[in-house]
């Protein structure tokens, strides 16, 4: 809303043995996903072979009633995307999900991450004719596929060779005439996870909070660089690029995913709680109250309380009718556009000594607002404590952070010049090398956005600006 981060999007999808109503599992499921991108969505039903689809701007309940669902009519397959894209202004080709119809037959594509080398595809491509309606990675990664296929068997080899030239993030899920098919990138950055249906239906989501949405148990998450292919035949993997450890983004415990998913085998309401105990340990502070920020402050404050002893309240109601799609106020009215989306209760932070626990600081502009809105609530101190390292490096795989010229940890060289900046008493972050606690040792992760070291290579001509005129997904 103001200076808080995004991730670009959701996908769902899911094969059925037996003709029956798909859109509506997938509204459910794009339903539990809602908080990966409120910008657009969109489903698209195969029936015997037929593809219908409706794409829009607005959330999945504005877009979709028993009405648009109905005419997307009965069928075996259905996917769907929810979408925030990373660059400013809207573009109705980038909605997704993508729906190709080429020589060999239909293809429908959903996204969920950022490619490194689109650009140089994209080139590749229009060289040879290629013509893109939108400017999203999706289509670079949907033209590679379709090229591959041109000389492949089936789709899912297809997709096997061109995944060592498709560079950076991508949680993808394909829909075509018979199958089903769900692969990650070789480093895993996005989540992928796929369950099963009490009556032996098959469904693949970003987080396994979709899964449960429409009935499924949690079976396992995509491997890195693994192909599930799911048909009529049974599942099955292609395991040809399989790495045997993930880089999956670190932020997407801390901010992205719910806290009821579980993700790579660990809870994020799990490790949130352990971020607020690592900030108690590493940064205490003699305090009355701990509070968090709705809604992903809200378990590390928790953990805070728990490790220090000091009681834990609520001192925030966010009003539930605005998302982070909230339409941006003009300048003078942004003071009141705090009040808006948070409230202060104070009777809980009424004469105390307050500490404030929130998942980020981007620009430093909303965690001003904030502290204000607790000092005018009668707030005593106001110590700021934030369950992620500061942001100082852009990110490449599906993040949406400002560039380095405004990100505050780079314009103030201490954390205490940062509290003074934004009005706190004190200001800690999590230290960059606590971040393997929240996940445990066996897993890997990128925390590129923190240290500036990416697991895969980013040349100069693949550095993306994320707020040039370029649109991206």
């Amino acid at each position: 809303m103001f200076d808080s981060l995004h991730e670009e999007c959701g996908v769902f999808g899911i094969f059925e043995h037996k003709r029956t109503d798909a859109a509506s599992s997938v509204y459910f499921g794009l339903y539990a996903l809602q908080h990966r991108g409120q910008e657009s969505c969109g489903i698209a039903v195969c029936d015997d072979g037929v593809f219908s689809h409706k794409r829009a701007d607005g959330l999945v309940s504005d877009v979709f009633d028993s009405d648009s669902l109905h005419k997307l009519g009965q069928g075996n397959i259905g996917l769907g995307h929810v979408r925030y894209s990373t660059f400013g202004g809207k573009n109705p080709n980038n909605i997704q999900p993508l729906v190709i119809r080429h020589i060999k037959g239909n293809l429908a594509l959903v996204h969920n991450g950022n490619l490194v080398n689109a650009g140089e595809l994209r080139r590749k491509f229009e060289l040879s004719g290629a013509i893109f309606h939108g400017t999203s990675d999706t289509e670079a990664i949907a033209y590679t596929i379709v090229h591959e296929r041109l000389n492949c068997s089936s789709t899912e080899e297809a997709v096997e060779k061109a995944i060592p030239k498709i560079k950076g993030a991508y949680s993808c899920i394909i829909m075509t005439a018979t199958k089903l098919i769900a692969f990650r990138d070789v480093n895993g950055f996005r989540p992928l996870c796929i369950g099963k249906t009490s009556d032996g239906a098959y469904v693949a989501a970003s987080e396994s909070c979709a899964l449960e949405a429409v009935g499924a148990d949690y079976i396992r998450d995509v491997k890195p660089g693994e192909i599930v292919v799911i048909s009529k035949m049974g599942v099955h993997s292609i395991c040809t690029h399989v790495k045997s450890k993930s880089n999956i983004c670190i932020f997407e415990y801390i901010y992205f995913a719910r806290p009821d998913s579980v993700i790579e085998g660990t809870s994020v309401h799990h490790a949130r709680i352990k971020a607020g105990r690592i900030l108690a340990e590493t940064s205490p502070v003699d305090a009355d109250i701990v509070i968090g920020v709705p809604d992903s402050g809200l378990d590390a404050a928790l953990g805070y309380a728990q490790q220090s002893g000091i009681p834990y309240g609520t001192g925030f109601i966010k009003n539930k009718y605005i998302g982070r799609s909230f339409i941006q106020p003009k300048q003078h009215q942004r003071e009141n556009a705090v009040r808006i989306k948070l409230n202060v209760i104070r009777e809980t932070v009424k004469d105390k000594r307050v500490v404030m626990i929130d998942d980020s600081i981007v620009r430093g502009t909303t965690s001003a607002r904030i502290v204000k809105l607790l000092h005018d609530a009668g707030a005593r101190e106001v110590h700021v404590r934030i369950s992620s390292p500061p942001f100082m490096h852009p990110c490449y795989f599906g993040t949406d952070i400002d560039s380095e010229e405004n990100l505050i940890a780079n314009k103030y060289t201490s954390a205490a010049s940062i509290a003074k900046h934004i009005g706190a008493d004190s200001l800690a972050f999590l230290p960059q090398d606590k971040l393997c606690d929240l996940v445990g040792d066996s897993m890997g992760i990128c925390s590129g956005c923190f240290s500036g070291k990416y697991p895969i290579s980013i040349t100069g001509a693949d550095k993306k600006n994320k707020f040039d005129s370029k649109i991206h997904d």
